[in-house]
């Protein structure tokens, strides 16, 4: 811990070298703005050392500031005091976050239909409507049916997925859904892909290419720090057991789709194919698997990012840099929620009669009948 009068006195200090650089530095600071950005970290990381160095005694200052011991300070300014505590941001744990990510993308999948075209093809299965009986798709079905008993149910899953995200209908009787998630989630998300085409704009219009873009780093930071610390407070209890769980089935899946015997029932070329025609034939969806297969990739990268410790950066050129892994993440995430958004099927246009002064002697004027939206 410092001294009190050292704590007290270091802004002062702070701000005496940087005006003495800055008037040392004052021209090449305009040519080549970069170097504000390597002073202020250079300080911070020098005040960082100052503060952190200094040894606790082991009362923690009490003694002096009560006036015990033979080494008892003069004035209140010769005592201890402490510099603050651990930041709330640096205690996330990164496995939970880790664990939320491919949560996400297990609940698109499931939101796709995987596990229901399992269901029916199962059901056809046990009934001989499908005339395989022996081969890679017969015998996986077989499997795939029987592992389902020691796994999670549907419900359950769904449950989860409330729990986390604040997805789906199903009740959550044991816990409160994560009703925050969505809108945290398409701020950080929106805020992301805003910053880069800032970046993008501000590279062509100035004149100097090493000048600071138009975006602003404070904005992003405080949007992800906010969807981490939602995504941090929701993760607890099953999810990581769960997450591994329906990883496997969703792979154990894709394989039973993927055998020969199986799509030739179908007609399909693939696993993909065959998840729409069954969802077409027998449950009468028109599906976009490949929209929602990208939203949940995208999604998934998007909250891995925010388990490292890449937000925590505070300088310029350091979080672009890490920011640069998800831009065409988010990009691709609003582009495709866009196009699911626009796909849907809007209801057809009804006749309102508005209320008006009828004619004297007649019936409502059809003036007053306007044609609206519903």
């Amino acid at each position: 811990m410092p001294t009190t009068r050292d704590y007290d006195q270091l802004n002062d200090r702070v701000a005496s070298l940087l005006q003495n650089t800055i008037d040392q530095l004052g021209p090449q600071l305009v040519e080549n703005p970069q170097l504000a950005e390597v002073l202020n970290r250079y300080i911070d990381e020098q005040v960082g050392k100052y503060t952190n160095g200094a040894s606790d005694p082991p009362d923690g200052g009490l003694a002096d500031l009560i006036g015990l011991g033979a080494t008892t300070p003069a004035s209140l300014g010769d005592t201890r005091v402490s510099p603050g505590v651990t930041d709330y941001d640096d205690t996330v744990v990164s496995e939970r976050i880790l664990a939320s990510g491919d949560a996400y993308y297990l609940m698109m999948h499931e939101r796709l239909g995987v596990f229901r075209v399992m269901a029916k093809l199962q059901e056809q299965f046990r009934a001989g409507t499908l005339r395989i009986s022996n081969g890679p798709g017969a015998y996986g079905l077989y499997k795939f049916d029987k592992h389902g008993i020691v796994r999670y149910r549907e419900r359950e899953r769904w449950q989860m997925y409330r729990r986390v995200f604040g997805y789906g209908i199903v009740e959550t009787p044991a816990s409160r859904p994560n009703r925050m998630f969505d809108g945290l989630f398409r701020h950080f998300i929106s805020e992301t892909a805003k910053y880069w085409r800032d970046k993008r704009i501000s590279e062509v219009i100035r004149e100097r290419a090493h000048d600071p873009t138009f975006g602003s780093i404070a904005i992003v930071r405080r949007a992800a720090l906010d969807l981490r610390n939602n995504l941090k407070n929701s993760s607890y209890g099953n999810l990581s057991v769960m997450r591994v769980e329906t990883s496997q089935a969703l792979a154990e899946a894709f394989k039973v789709l993927g055998a020969a015997d199986l799509r030739a029932q179908f007609g399909a070329e693939n696993a993909w194919d065959l998840i729409e025609l069954v969802l077409w034939q027998y449950f009468g969806r028109s599906v976009q698997a490949s929209t929602i297969n990208r939203m949940a990739t995208a999604g998934r990268e998007i909250i891995r990012w925010l388990s490292e410790p890449y937000v925590l950066k505070k300088q310029r050129t350091d979080f672009e840099t890490l920011l640069y892994r998800i831009a065409e993440s988010a990009e691709e995430w609003i582009s495709s929620d866009e196009g699911m958004r626009a796909s849907r099927v809007t209801p057809p246009p009804r006749q309102v009669f508005m209320p008006g002064p009828p004619m004297s002697g007649s019936r409502r004027s059809p003036v007053f009948a306007q044609r609206v939206v519903g």
